[in-house]
């Protein structure tokens, strides 16, 4: 050992004295570093160093979004020729068929094929048929495809949507309809008429965000029979029995049986796709029960012997589970990651022996939504009976509170590194992170809601919490506390067993927080997470009805410029859409949105921010989601901002504010959400208006 290292010792003195270059070192070992970097601007960076760099980087560049205007594809770049990886869904301006643009429109599509010759994945806006009629045909072993469509479906016959897909791409493995706007009753027919196509799909995707309706159980029952070789299956559909087609335990044993080597398995009712948080002082429980028997989710358990994730969110509920859950550590031995929605009785907790989902010892992910019956010592068991948790979700669940998540954040302590809380009675904001205090130095994601008020709560547990906390139950919900009692630094306990460590959160990267309308966020900070040295993206989501409460004014807002005390905080989600409001309703003597856009958005150019996702409020009314005025001034003042989404509308006159933002190079206009607004009757969504303003974007000089 000691003759090798002073062999390689001897080398690399003779390399350091013949004065070796990095540009020595050979081209594949060069091209297979290359390809480890994924982050784009990093990588653009690295093509600008020299023409031999340039030149691998672009060779091994595997993915790319093209987000030029439609009118420019003539001007497709052709150094990409390895691009594996091809996103055709965000070209400006976004939503326009893509083809449109060309008078001929076969050639276009050929040119597509010439620049991007080794495309086997790919994701397009397919506004109408006719896109993939002619892209189709330009890629034949196509193994990856994902739609988009936010807009109304046109009038044609069933499954036309997806003819020249399967036509065409005989090797497709992978399709993913999450966001492609379509009725329930196109697929079936599309997927029976090409056998061999569909017998090739082991990914499908038909979670969708677009649409309320679910799928009935017959149409699930015909994909799932046409797809015999899925591994991975995802869908909306209707367990509510009240309604024609409803899933019940018969048709959850059939698809299983359908599809044996199914290792993901998510089944969402449609009502769960809603962006609502729910009422977190009902009781739990749903009007109607599921029809689902316990002996039957058994059954399903055991036909699936290779599942890996399962996600059955009912919104109904499922009485007494625990003996089922029993069986899914024997039935799929391979299961990593679960979540349950409106399942009772998950686990007992009663004695030391553990139940239930606390036998399933090799989970790494666990999400509990809508649990009426867990308990603290039910939380216990399963931070127990599954140590190897990184992932742990509690959502509605009524009779938790600060004691269970304390001590499953002691117990996961060496492993939990993502935490969801919301819609807990007994956990508001303070409690919830005086919980998580073991996990403090390791928690890299966390979800809390932003309740600010104390719970209510009952017993000697809950005097307790409300001494720790230290607030009083009487104030104010707009966020009125006594900040000489939120300022102290609330200790944690460091598991050795020898006293307590500082209230950092030193590994925290992602925080996201669920808000009501109307609340204010300045308390974040003094609640206990004011200490996040390396937090680099925030996701808030606001929700609410903003009609009936009177219209904030200046200097009122909603206190983004609290969060300058995250030094690194770079990346900002700022989900306003459910923040419902009157944009042209408003009827006399009340406000439209504007206001509300003002107090919202007002102290967001303090943040040194580079990249910004926004959904105004919306009007549902009208089906309304527009950028006012005072929220473009505002956003104009965003000095370090180089990438902007909007997603709504917008008057071109009020884009032309964001040209004072000297570092924006990507902006975007996306209208997602159903139905989109028409370009053709819109006054702000104009093809041209959008046109001009990237014109105008993209002649400045851009500093760095």
């Amino acid at each position: 050992m000691a003759a090798d290292h002073e062999q390689v010792e001897e080398i690399m003195a003779r390399s350091f004295n013949n004065n070796v270059h990095f540009h020595d070192i050979p081209d594949a070992i060069l091209s297979s570093i290359f390809s480890l970097i994924t982050d784009t601007r990093s990588r653009n960076a690295m093509s600008l160093v020299c023409l031999k760099w340039h030149l691998i980087e672009r060779s091994t560049r595997t993915f790319l979004s093209l987000r030029g205007n439609i009118r420019d594809l003539f001007l497709l770049p052709t150094c990409f020729r390895a691009v594996t990886n091809l996103d055709l869904s965000l070209v400006s301006p976004w939503g326009s068929p893509i083809l449109d643009s060309s008078p001929n429109t076969a050639l276009l599509a050929q040119a597509l094929h010439w620049t991007f010759p080794s495309a086997v994945t790919l994701t397009v806006y397919a506004r109408n048929p006719s896109i993939l009629k002619f892209l189709a045909p330009q890629w034949p072993h196509l193994r990856q495809v994902k739609l988009v469509r936010w807009h109304q479906r046109s009038s044609t016959t069933l499954g036309f949507d997806f003819l020249a897909l399967f036509e065409h791409c005989h090797s497709l493995a992978s399709l993913d309809l999450s966001h492609f706007y379509n009725w329930t009753e196109d697929l079936p027919p599309a997927l029976e008429a090409y056998p061999s196509v569909a017998a090739s799909l082991s990914h499908l995707n038909i979670l969708n965000y677009t649409s309320a309706q679910g799928f009935k159980s017959h149409e699930l029952l015909a994909i799932t029979s046409a797809c015999p070789n899925l591994r991975e299956f995802l869908a909306t559909c209707i367990f509510d029995h009240r309604y024609f087609g409803s899933v019940g335990d018969e048709t959850l044993l059939s698809l299983a049986t359908n599809c044996p080597r199914l290792s993901l398995l998510h089944l969402v009712d449609s009502s769960s796709m809603s962006a609502a948080r729910g009422n977190p002082d009902n009781d739990g429980y749903t009007t109607e029960d599921a029809r689902i028997r316990q002996n039957m989710l058994i059954e399903m358990f055991s036909a699936l012997p290779l599942l890996e994730e399962l996600v059955l969110d009912v919104c109904h509920n499922v009485r007494d589970t625990w003996v089922a859950l029993e069986m899914l550590n024997s039935k799929c031995p391979r299961l990593k990651s679960l979540k349950l929605g409106q399942f009772h009785g998950v686990c007992k907790g009663i004695d030391a022996r553990p139940d239930g989902i606390a036998l399933c010892s090799r989970l790494e992910s666990l999400s509990i939504k809508n649990c009426a019956d867990l308990t603290d010592s039910g939380l216990i068991s399963i931070s127990l009976g599954c140590p190897r948790l990184t992932k742990f979700e509690v959502q509605g669940c009524k009779k938790i509170t600060k004691l269970g998540m304390t001590k499953v954040a002691s117990i996961l302590r060496k492993t939990l590194t993502e935490v969801k809380i919301s819609c807990c009675k007994h956990l508001n904001t303070v409690t919830s992170l005086q919980a998580l205090e073991p996990i403090q130095d390791s928690l890299q994601r966390l979800h809390i809601d932003c309740v600010w008020e104390m719970v209510e709560q009952s017993g000697s547990e809950a005097s307790s919490s409300a001494k720790s906390a230290g607030l009083k139950c009487s104030e104010k919900r707009r966020g009125i506390w006594e900040e000489t009692n939120l300022k102290k630094k609330y200790k944690k306990y460091n598991g050795n067993g020898d006293g307590y460590a500082s209230s950092t959160w030193e590994k925290l990267q992602c925080l996201s927080l669920w808000i009501e309308a109307g609340e204010l966020l300045n308390p974040l900070a003094l609640a206990g997470l004011d200490d996040c040295p390396v937090l680099e993206e925030i996701q808030i989501k606001v929700e609410g009805d903003c009609r009936h409460q009177s219209s904030p004014s200046p200097p009122d807002d909603f206190g983004l410029s609290s969060l300058r005390c995250y030094p690194r905080l770079s990346k900002m989600e700022l989900d306003c859409q459910t923040a419902i409001g009157y944009a042209l309703t408003a009827p006399s003597g009340h406000g439209d949105l504007s206001p509300w856009e003002r107090f919202y958005l007002n102290g967001i150019g303090k943040l040194n921010l580079t990249e910004l996702n926004y959904w105004p409020p919306q009007d549902i009314d009208v089906n309304r989601r527009s950028l006012s005025l005072p929220a473009a001034g505002l956003l104009a003042q965003c000095r370090t901002m180089r990438k902007l989404f909007v997603h709504g509308t917008a008057n071109e006159h009020l884009l032309m504010f964001l040209l004072k933002v000297q570092t924006l190079r990507d902006f975007q206009l996306r209208e997602d959400y159903y139905p989109a607004p028409e370009n053709d009757t819109s006054t702000e969504m104009r093809i041209d208006s959008c046109s001009r303003f990237e014109d105008a974007l993209n002649r400045r000089a851009i500093p760095d």
